[in-house]
């Protein structure tokens, strides 16, 4: 039975993915999040960029939002959960800021954001002059733990989760299962040995462990 590392605890029902497809499994927090408090920003905002399901957490019972343009599914349907038009949704910063550029670059927006954002986001409007107060609502904070046990695969859900595990733990001969690319970009730091999921959600990057390890 092959033995996973998840450094982001799973909820009952992904692991419920991983006990059916009789898969042993730890998982712990290797992140942690610190929203930041009595920030200033306007309670009424035409065009948001929300970059992910804890900048939302930060902003939520805050502020008004018209439209919105967002990356990642999950942020995505929280957001169309409490009534917001999604304008542009896509997996990657990269991607929406391409979007943003080549279809609404007339509109101002505000980017609401974590302090260890991605810098491709930015920089493009930047670069394509794009009209953007930009909000920092949130810090990632490293969660050390070492394990003495070695480990067939190891799920990572951020360039930060991979910083955090790797600077007290060694990947060794483990699989690095990866949420997306950027996630990968770090892992490659540390080993060679990476499968990325198909689609950027937890879900998938179980599934990729279950299709990897079913004839075991």
């Amino acid at each position: 039975m092959p033995t996973i590392l998840s450094t982001k605890k799973l909820d009952k029902h992904q692991e419920q993915l991983m006990l059916n497809a009789n898969i042993s499994f730890v998982s712990y927090d290797a992140i942690r999040i610190s929203f930041y408090k009595d920030l200033l920003f306007p309670q009424k905002v035409e065009n948001a960029i929300v970059t992910s399901k804890n900048t939302w957490q930060a902003i939520k019972d805050k502020i008004s939002i018209k439209n919105a343009f967002v990356v990642g599914i999950k942020t995505t349907q929280l957001l169309q959960e409490s009534g917001i038009d999604i304008i542009e949704s896509t997996d990657y910063g990269k991607d929406l800021a391409q979007k943003i550029c080549s279809t609404h670059s007339a509109k101002e927006f505000h980017f609401f954001c974590g302090k260890q954002r991605r810098d491709e986001l930015p920089t493009q409007l930047k670069k394509n002059n794009i009209s953007f107060t930009e909000t920092q609502v949130y810090d990632t904070l490293e969660n050390h733990r070492e394990f003495s046990q070695e480990f067939d695969g190891i799920l990572f859900f951020s360039p930060s989760g991979v910083k955090s595990f790797c600077a007290v733990n060694d990947i060794k001969s483990a699989t690095a299962f990866c949420i997306g690319t950027t996630t990968a970009k770090e892992a490659e730091k540390h080993t060679k040995n990476i499968i990325i999921a198909n689609q950027p959600t937890i879900e998938n990057v179980i599934v990729q462990v279950v299709k990897t390890y079913k004839n075991d």
